[in-house]
């Protein structure tokens, strides 16, 4: 696909990328109409290719990192996205594990934004950057990337996300947590009708709920759509074998095979539940579409994956300094009893920034009680929650949990307070960066780059 640039509304990839995430100001608005109107003007993209819908509130990118990496080890091209991007806009529609080369993000954008003007002058109103950036990835992948296989993220929620466009071969539902409150609902009975939205008529589903009534919740949708569900715990297991600070190893056993051992390098107990998740997926590719995946292929796949942002470790100067993007609940959670599980600390010095609808009092509810410092910063994104109000919230909680001797610190830039943990970090001590994956991408790329990530939803 080559359009005459001359004439193109973009000469650049960088001009395209800056249109399309000037788009964020229409905000997330939850619906297809607009995305079925952006494929069907693109010819029905989505229709020539074989999708692994991925939905959730915490592990869809460890589970589609997972995926990708086997799927690529055993010899398919695979096409991911995923949501947000770390580093730079093009991270997130991958071929291969390579970023859409800026020739065709510049060539399709041009193509995209004539349709994208056009339908914002319909009643339908401008598409979301997230739909354009959608539509962006079905036709790179349809008409020049050609993959096996696409690993296809929720962006948020599922029946109403405008990846819910396609129709795939298997669908996930890696969890049901608090998060996107005030877009899905305030209980996890309505997050998880919004997810089960993925579920399609006779496509098989692989779900690591563990919650009962909640797994029962979603399996009744699955069973209403004569669709095979696959529940962890009862059809399928991760069993941990070894959980370290630098690699966990698991058992799976499934309905068709059983696997040991299995290394990952992501680590964390929560990560044997992604990659059972996503082993589960793969004997689904196996038996209903004779996919073809050795065992030596499988383990180096899984042993292969990386994901950035994810309890993932850097050495700075002597000292250990983790970043997590653990931004609700039930991923701090996960993210305390991870630290716990596998590193020793003198004193833990931890610094956190989050987006101003998230549940902040149960995210700090399970941080706080393992904390020395509590640093509070603010990440450089739009709906950014206030230092001084997190800190508030912190103060409460401070009592409410017991913790007399806990320091909290405001700092609302994020660099100054990146400073401060590092400078009060001994070589026996723990620092941890985490919150919302914004902050995550500008401390990760300040870290290893020297500079600020370009991240986004």
């Amino acid at each position: 696909m080559r359009n005459d640039v001359s004439q193109a509304p973009f000469q650049t990839s960088q001009e395209a990328v800056s249109w399309i995430t000037g788009l964020i100001s229409f905000g997330i608005r939850p619906g297809l109409e607009r995305m079925k109107e952006l494929a069907k003007r693109l010819g029905h993209p989505e229709r020539r290719l074989k999708f692994i819908h991925v939905a959730g509130t915490n592990g869809k990118g460890s589970t589609c990192a997972f995926l990708s990496s086997v799927l690529r080890r055993c010899g398919y091209a695979v096409g991911t996205f995923t949501s947000p991007y770390l580093t730079r806009y093009a991270d997130r529609i991958q071929l291969n594990g390579e970023p859409i080369p800026d020739g065709e993000l510049l060539s399709i954008a041009n193509k995209v934004r004539l349709i994208a003007d056009d339908i914002a002058r319909t009643e339908l109103g401008s598409p979301t950057m997230f739909e354009v950036t959608t539509a962006i990835a079905l036709e790179y992948f349809a008409k020049s990337a050609y993959p096996d296989f696409v690993v296809w993220e929720t962006g948020l929620g599922g029946k109403s996300d405008c990846t819910n466009i396609v129709t795939p071969i298997v669908s996930v539902i890696t969890n049901i947590g608090h998060d996107h409150t005030d877009i899905l609902g305030g209980t996890l009975e309505q997050i998880a009708g919004e997810k089960a939205g993925i579920i399609k008529p006779g496509v098989p589903v692989v779900c690591a709920e563990t919650n009962p009534d909640i797994a029962a919740l979603l399996e009744r949708a699955a069973r209403e759509k004569k669709s095979t569900f696959y529940l962890i715990g009862r059809e399928y297991k991760g069993e941990i074998l070894e959980n370290s600070r630098d690699k966990l190893v698991f058992r799976f056993e499934g309905p068709f095979l059983a696997m040991e051992p299995i290394r990952l390098s992501l680590i964390g107990a929560h990560q044997a539940k992604n990659a059972a998740a996503a082993m589960m997926t793969l004997e689904v590719l196996r038996q209903y579409y004779a996919a073809i995946l050795e065992e030596d292929d499988v383990k180096a796949g899984f042993a292969e994956a990386a994901w950035p942002g994810r309890m993932e470790t850097l050495e700075i100067g002597g000292r250990t300094l983790l970043l997590d993007g653990a931004h609700n609940p039930e991923g701090a959670e996960s993210l305390a009893r991870a630290l716990q599980d596998l590193f020793g600390w003198q004193k833990l010095h931890f610094m956190a920034g989050m987006l101003s609808n998230k549940n902040h009092s149960g995210y700090l509810w399970h941080i706080l009680p393992i904390v020395d410092t509590l640093i509070v910063s603010e990440p450089d994104f739009r709906k950014k929650m206030d230092a001084d109000a997190l800190a508030r919230v912190a103060e409460q909680l401070k009592r409410e949990r017991g913790k007399p001797d806990l320091r909290i610190l405001v700092e609302p830039d994020w660099k100054q307070a990146l400073q401060r943990l590092l400078d009060m970090t001994g070589e026996r001590d723990l620092a941890v960066v985490s919150g919302t994956l914004y902050l995550i991408s500008d401390v990760r790329s300040w870290l290893l780059n020297g500079k600020t990530g370009e991240k986004g939803w």
